[in-house]
């Protein structure tokens, strides 16, 4: 048996044609750059993010950037966001020159503790750049409380939060921004990199627009200093096909979710996601995250090696599973603020408690719309399996 974290195998089986017929489409135009499929797309997503403008770009980084760039955050202001997250959302902020504040995390849903962010501003403080982590949302209503009080601007990471809503209303349109990546794992996956920015402010758009493509508002004239960052008329062509099925897929997401609440709620040592289908909040799954704890798997194990002892629980549980043809995926084993690319922003161990614990214990298991129940049941299985060992 082997059972992946993810698989666009039975994608392409059931889309193939229609995504084969759309790229001939396009190699046959001879517009490989921008044209009517990219136009398209725009259109189509910031219909399906109720903002009034998307901008397409090359990575879900690159619309990290031009919104932040759009926004005047530069050398010396500071952007408050989490450390539980993929690198590129720190990454971003520095790259435009500013200093990443990182605030800790709720440990019920891995997401930045809102009631921490306020301690966090300064006179240097530019703006808020929350997370949907793993397709769950943040409290906006609160965030754009806090950042109206505080006049803050906010920039949404939605990279892995395509399809996913608050209070009835998508991510991506509460914030001056929003940034999607469209790599292939996520929710909404090209055939490679890609993303997108929104908002609902027409000189914003226009100055992403322009910056996406070497700040040059009309052909040969350049008002900014900009980059080469595009959309290919191949990867919107793909994007505009899979769109149509995105609530569909969504759904299909949720299903296996709810099946795997329901089948390890009871498993002494697991933590599951808080289970947010209600209360306001509408998750994607692009990840199903569950929490080994501290020691629980090691007890239920008898070990011939007291190395392993000292050894996480879930390090050996992923381990355990993967002798049985499970494969999972462990997202952060290190938080943002310990990586040694910012070892000079003087964060220590401790420094950010609950997003450490949390690093040391999350681990992802296999969720993609056409994960087959058997294939599933058969992970569930072997799960319990395990802890009762």
């Amino acid at each position: 048996m082997h059972i992946p974290p993810f698989s666009l195998e039975a994608q392409i089986s059931e889309i193939g044609e229609e995504i084969e017929e759309a790229l001939l489409k396009v190699f046959r135009s001879g517009k490989y750059i921008g044209g009517e499929e990219v136009t398209s797309f725009e259109k189509a997503f910031a219909l399906a993010t109720e903002t009034s403008y998307s901008v397409s770009c090359n990575s879900g980084t690159d619309a990290l950037i031009l919104a932040l760039r759009s926004l005047n955050i530069g050398q010396g202001d500071e952007v408050i966001t989490s450390s539980f997250s993929f690198f590129a959302t720190a990454e971003a902020i520095t790259s435009v020159g500013a200093r990443p504040i990182f605030v800790d995390i709720d440990p019920e849903n891995y997401l930045m503790d809102l009631d921490l962010i306020e301690k966090a501003i300064t006179p240097r403080t530019k703006a808020i750049l929350p997370v949907h982590l793993f397709g769950h949302p943040l409290d906006m209503d609160k965030i754009m409380a806090i950042a109206e009080g505080n006049k803050l601007k906010v920039i949404e990471d939605c990279a892995q939060a395509a399809g996913t809503y608050w209070r009835g209303k998508p991510v991506g349109s509460y914030g001056d921004v929003g940034c999607f990546s469209f790599f292939p794992t996520k929710n909404l996956g090209a055939a490679g990199d890609g993303g997108a920015i929104t908002t609902n402010d027409f000189l914003l758009a226009k100055t992403i627009r322009e910056l996406a493509i070497h700040g040059m508002p009309k052909r040969y004239f350049h008002t900014k200093i900009g980059y080469n960052s595009r959309l290919d008329s191949l990867q919107a062509a793909i994007l505009n096909v899979k769109l149509a099925r995105l609530n569909k897929w969504i759904e299909q997401r949720k299903g296996i979710a709810i099946n795997y609440i329901n089948k390890l709620s009871m498993i002494e040592g697991i933590k599951l996601p808080s289970n947010t289908l209600i209360n306001n909040c509408d998750h994607s799954w692009n990840q199903f995250v569950i929490r080994i704890m501290d020691n629980s798997f090691v007890k239920n194990l008898k070990f011939t090696s007291e190395d392993l002892l000292d050894t996480p629980s879930r390090d050996l549980f992923k381990t355990e599973l993967q002798g049985f043809g499970v494969n999972t995926i462990i997202y952060y084993p290190i938080p943002i603020h310990l990586q040694p690319a910012y070892k000079e922003l003087g964060y220590k161990e401790g420094s950010l408690p609950v997003t450490e614990k949390v690093c040391s214990q999350v681990i992802s298991l296999p969720i993609f719309p056409e994960f087959k129940s058997i294939d599933q049941l058969y992970v569930i299985d072997k799960i319990k399996e395990i802890f009762k060992k």
